[in-house]
């Protein structure tokens, strides 16, 4: 290294990100060197996503700065980035499976000869770098034919052919095999053998305790700590990632169980074939899920309310069987959803909250030859807008122009005026205000007062243990273990949110 010269290729100093009502950022900072594979993790909503868009010039930080070969940079857009060697792989990956794996490489960037694109050109060149990432496969070859491990290496491909000397891989293992996974360890150490530096964002702290040489962890978008390389442990990182008070906001009454609303026995459902799922809620409990992203939450709500046929296993309420074909089997059982995306799967946001509100009923509410009975629907809305105290002069406003938590409860009351059994919540303070979060919290605590069976999915991990009278942790589509509220905190959660032993937890 010349005198003078960086000894990081990257570096981030005090970035700060902030979106409306969010802070999604504050003052963070990392750096990576040559070579190097520095891991960044933390809980969901941590900011590892937000930080790496930044990098990879997705997004503007609004301050702080960053530096490539200890030179400031301002990244624009991605190109941007990609000009000073920074590529950034999505969870979701950005290919045209339509096209051709050669194609695919050089989109944006083709070869031309005599004004026409050079195919060539195109095939040999990308023979090349196919090969460096270990990926035996023609680049004439389509991309949807190509597995989702074999797609994986082409954006590696991708990667490599621009000459990108930062590669931040965000989760690229969540939907990999075994097989698939370690072979693109193989790739990853290969890459990081020949100079290139990696930024690796992963749950799974196994892998990343196998290849880190460093670990940086973010907690509520500041920085937690940091870990060498022997420092390096699931225990350690787990600690960094987890540490608040969470007292705040919540105030359950206790409240006696009655007998079993619902029982899960051996359901399987179609995205985790491999593993039965078995639990039980009791009417008057509510009862948190707890898990990473990918560890398939939404996926059991899914498959408990019809949407998702599952492939396996017995769904019992109050001690009936019951055959779960679609979402009005799940309805006609006494089961109802909040969904995770309220504006795309909850509501109808151009229609106003009255009609809204009887969505779910329209069955019900019908009158003879199908029509609607339109006083009861108007009836119906007018008890949900003053129960659930939705900010709105009446219910003829459209649902679009609330806030997200009134959405929120315009959802919410859709389905309570159906009086559910069991009510299954995905995510349901998601996006909403500290007030709003509060009332949120307040009626589930006085559904559960009234007997009704809740089941709860949330990222916020003060969220299950402060609402939870026990919870269940999946990981990767099984359920790793249940805790009782005595026993629940946010390392015992995260031990076997991550794949830890239950024995682990004490």
């Amino acid at each position: 290294m010349t005198e003078g010269a960086s000894p990081h290729r990257l570096q981030v100093c005090d970035v700060c990100k902030t979106f409306p009502g969010v802070r999604a950022l504050h003052k963070v900072n990392l750096h990576v060197a040559a070579g190097e594979l520095l891991s960044v993790i933390g809980e969901n909503g941590a900011g590892k996503s937000t930080l790496m868009k930044i990098l990879a010039g997705v997004q503007n930080q609004d301050s702080g700065r960053i530096l490539v070969e200890g030179k400031p940079q301002h990244f624009r857009n991605v190109s941007d980035a990609l000009n000073n060697g920074i590529a950034l792989i999505h969870q979701e990956l950005n290919l045209a499976d339509n096209l051709e794996v050669g194609a695919n490489i050089f989109l944006g960037r083709e070869p031309l000869r005599r004004g026409l694109i050079d195919e060539a050109k195109i095939n040999a060149e990308s023979e090349e770098f196919l090969r460096r990432v270990g990926l035996t496969v023609s680049p004439q070859t389509l991309v949807r034919d190509l597995t989702i491990g074999q797609q994986q290496l082409v954006e590696i491909a991708k990667a490599v052919s621009i000459g990108a000397r930062v590669l931040i891989m965000d989760e690229p293992t969540s939907s990999l095999s075994a097989g698939e996974s370690e072979r693109l360890f193989e790739v990853i150490r290969d890459l990081r053998s020949s100079g290139v530096s990696i930024l690796y964002i992963s749950h799974r702290l196994a892998e990343v305790q196998d290849l880190s040489d460093r670990v940086t962890v973010l907690r509520d978008g500041e920085n937690a700590g940091d870990l060498s390389r022997d420092e390096v442990s699931h225990d350690k990182m787990v600690q960094l990632m987890v540490g608040r008070d969470v007292s705040r906001f919540y105030s359950r009454q206790p409240h006696d169980a009655g007998d079993v609303a619902i029982e899960v026995h051996d359901l399987i459902t179609p995205t985790w074939p491999a593993h039965a799922l078995n639990f039980r809620v009791s009417a008057g409990e509510i009862v948190g899920v707890a898990g990473l992203v990918g560890a398939g939450r939404t996926e059991m709500l899914r498959t408990l309310f019809g949407v998702d046929r599952p492939l396996a296993g017995r769904i019992s309420v109050d001690g009936k069987p019951v055959q779960l074909s679609s979402p009005q089997d799940a309805i006609e059982a006494g089961i109802a959803l909040v969904p995770e995306d309220r504006k795309q799967q909850g509501l109808v946001l151009e229609m106003i909250i009255r009609r809204n509100v009887g969505l779910a009923a329209l069955k019900r509410n019908a009158k003879p030859g199908g029509f609607v009975d339109f006083e009861r629907e108007r009836a119906d809305s007018a008890a949900m807008v003053d129960r659930l105290r939705v900010k709105t002069p009446d219910d003829l406003q459209v649902v679009g122009n609330l806030s997200g938590g009134n959405q929120q409860k315009v959802v919410l009351g859709k389905w309570l005026i159906l009086q559910p059994k069991v009510l299954l919540l995905d995510e349901p303070t998601r996006g909403i205000d500290v007030g709003a979060k509060q009332e949120i919290y307040q009626l589930m605590d006085e559904l559960a007062g009234q007997g009704m069976a809740i089941l709860f999915v949330s990222s916020e991990m003060e969220e299950v243990i402060g609402m939870s009278d026990r919870a269940i942790v999946m990981h990767e589509g099984r359920i790793t273990g249940e805790l009782q509220r005595d026993e629940l905190t946010e390392e015992a959660v995260m031990q076997l949110a991550t794949g830890a032993p239950e024995a682990a937890v004490s």
